[in-house]
Order: C-alpha cells, then structure tokens, then sequence
C-alpha cells in the first residue's frame, strides 16, 4: 500500500475513534452534566453560571469522560464502571480544591456519584450477562438515566420549596405523581428502543463482517482496504505487474481415478499451503481455477520469491499423491480492475503479460520455476541458468525461458 494509501487509513482510524468519543458522550458521559447545567443555571441565574469555572469545569469532565469511555470501547477494551467514575472524579476534586468541603453539601453533586455508579456498575454487569438477561439490566439502566431527570427536578423544588423535604411530600403534589410516572414510563420504552438497535447492529456488524470475508476472496484484504478508502482503486488502468501461475502436472489424469471429494480435499490443501505466503509477499490479485493458482505481485523480485516458497509449500502437499507442480513468472505491462457488465462483474487482470506468464507455467514441468527475460534480469543473472526456447501461441519468434 502507498504512503497515501496508509493516510488514508490512519484517517478512517481516527475518524471511527472520534466517532465512538462522540457516541458515548451523547449517549452516556453529558446526560448528568447536562441536567446539572440547566439546574444550576435555573439557581443562579444563567448569565452569572456561564462566568463562573462551575460551568466549565462540568463540562471539561463529561469530555474527558466521554474521551476515556470512548477510546476504551474503540480498541475493544471497555471498562464503563471505572469510565463513569472519570467525570465526578474530575468534577469533584477540582470543585473541592477551590469551594472546600461544603461541595459536598449540594445534593445534585452527590446525585453525580450516586447516578455513576449506578449506570457504570449496570453497564459492567452487561459485559458477562447472556442476551436473554442483558436486557433486563439494560432496561434498569435507562430507568436509572431518565430518573437523572427526576431526581434533579425534586431538588430544584427543594430548592424552591424547602419544606418539600421528603419523598412522601414529593409525592403528594398530583403533578409530581404524573412526572414521576411519565418519567419511569420513558425510560422503560427508551430502553427497549435501545435494546432493539442493538439487535438490530448486531445483525447489521454480523453481515457486514460476512461481506468483508467475502470480498476478500475476490479482491483479496489489501485492495480491499484501498478501495473502501478510494472506490477508483478498482477502476480499469494500466500497471506493471509481475504475474505467477502454478499448477499441478498430472492432475486432469490423477483426478479421474479419485472421488470428487477427494479432489477438493486435495485441491484445498494446497491453496491453504499457498494462501499465508501470498499474504507475506502481498499479493495484489489471487484466483484460483481448477487446480492453478494466479497471483499478481508488485515486481519480479517479489512475485519469484513467492513462487519459490508456494512450490515448496504445494510441491510437500503434492508428494503423497505422486504429483508435482509448475511455476511460471512474467512481468510486464497489464490492464487490471473491475470487468463485466452492469449486474456483474469482477477484479481481474488482462492482457498478453498474463497470457505469456501462463504459457511459461504450461511449459515449466513438474518442480520447475520459469521466468521470462524481464524476469530473469531483474533478479539476478548469477541465479538463472537459459534453459530452453519456448515456440508461443500467437509469436513468431522463440520465447527465452530461464529456469531457478
């Protein structure tokens, strides 16, 4: 992949780890901050509230909560009753370090703690809980968040009514009985509308994730990664590429006595046994037909060092069946991308660079690895020896083979 390949892939990494700061913000880390805001703006007075370090210092620990949360859950690692506890920590003690103890005296300060440990225990307790109980604590964890709404609303009262000083009191007032029930109400149905998205992004990941296995056997995972970055990666162009054929001598004849079964077991080894080295070598294109391999490299050095190790490789799963194989390598100029019609089509490589790399392959006999010139002068000659002049379809003159 090229340096801008590479960019464009850190890009789309730091893009998905903003995302997931940002989802957990909105979701989790400003649902109190934001609550506590309005109350202490609705207290002292929204222009006196914005002047003070109260305001910024809320919001400085729901983003470093929300940082925290998010980068957690990005790489896989979520802690959520350590992370819900980041945001009053950071609250608190900076708050205690400029108002003293008497912070301790508000009740919506207290409230912070009590609601973070609340919602972070019940989210770490969903972490090792089968799907069937998940949502039954997923459920009691939205109830705990809309009751952030109850719980600062019967402070505010308090404040504005200090003689409603006890739940039962709270309770009297018919319009508090409504807010209380609406509320609870809100929080079951906002839960089971979480739950069920989240059923159905699981479905969505567990689809997404098969089509990615899928188009990595037909684009293979590096060109997958470009063109998911940059979706003219598949467009038709002219490259130089170096491309491999290797198949097996014998087969057609050696298959006839063998059950399919057999054949396919065969055949599945082998390309196991050329697939990692493939992937060490960075193919750029693998196809398999029948019992041949292609693969397309980036240069000769590259595309022979692979041909060497994937005969080795095929050449120990061939042995037992009395088989060999042949390889053969040209590099030269191609046309690749996506070919086809309208409904379908397919990455593949075309042109007289791909036809001459098979005849080669079709020539080398079993445990033979031939190259053609551009080939041979690119590695090295002190490690090829001229072995033969091919006669091609469709050239008129000798084609120069060299074997490694």
């Amino acid at each position: 992949m090229d340096n801008l390949g590479l960019f464009t892939v850190e890009q789309r990494i730091k893009g998905k780890q903003t995302q997931a700061v940002v989802l957990e913000l909105l979701s989790n880390s400003i649902h109190f901050p934001l609550a506590n805001i309005i109350l202490e703006m609705l207290l002292v007075g929204a222009a006196n509230y914005v002047l003070e370090p109260d305001f910024y210092i809320m919001l400085l620990a729901c983003f470093l909560q929300a940082a925290w949360l998010g980068h957690r859950q990005f790489i896989g690692k979520p802690m959520p009753f350590i992370g819900n506890l980041v945001g009053p920590a950071v609250y608190s003690l900076i708050e205690v370090s400029l108002d003293g103890a008497e912070f301790w005296e508000a009740p919506h300060h207290q409230a912070y703690w009590v609601f973070a440990l609340i919602v972070g225990s019940l989210q770490q307790i969903q972490l090792y809980l089968p799907k069937i109980i998940r949502v039954y604590v997923l459920l009691a964890e939205h109830l705990a968040r809309t009751s952030i709404l109850l719980v600062m609303y019967a402070i505010f009262e308090w404040h504005e009514k200090p003689f409603i000083n006890s739940i039962e009191l709270f309770l009297e007032d018919e319009s508090h009985q409504f807010v209380s029930i609406v509320i609870g109400l809100l929080g079951l149905v906002v839960g089971l509308g979480y739950w069920s998205a989240q059923r159905y992004l699981e479905t969505l990941q567990e689809t997404a994730a098969q089509l990615r296995i899928y188009s990595e056997w037909l684009l293979g995972r590096d060109l997958l990664d470009q063109a998911v970055s940059n979706n003219q990666v598949l467009g038709l162009s002219r490259k130089q590429r170096a491309v491999l054929f290797m198949d097996v001598r014998g087969f057609t004849a050696w298959s006839e006595r063998q059950s399919p079964e057999q054949v396919v077991s065969m055949l599945n080894q082998c390309f196991t046994a050329a697939e990692p080295i493939c992937d060490q070598f960075k193919a750029i294109k693998v196809k398999h037909t029948g019992d041949e391999i292609m693969a397309v490299f980036a240069d000769p050095e590259t595309a022979v060092l692979a041909a060497k190790q994937m005969q080795q490789a095929v050449q120990n799963i061939l042995k037992p069946y009395d088989l060999s194989a042949g390889c053969g390598v040209h590099y030269g100029e191609l046309v690749e991308g996506l070919i086809g019609g309208e409904k379908l089509r397919s990455y593949d490589i075309i042109g007289d660079t791909v036809n001459t790399a098979k005849r080669l392959c079709d020539n080398a006999k079993g445990g033979e690895l031939l190259v053609s010139e551009p080939v041979f002068l690119a590695y090295g000659e002190d490690e090829l020896t001229l072995q033969r002049q091919i006669k091609m379809k469709g050239k008129q003159q000798l084609f120069s083979a060299y074997l490694i």
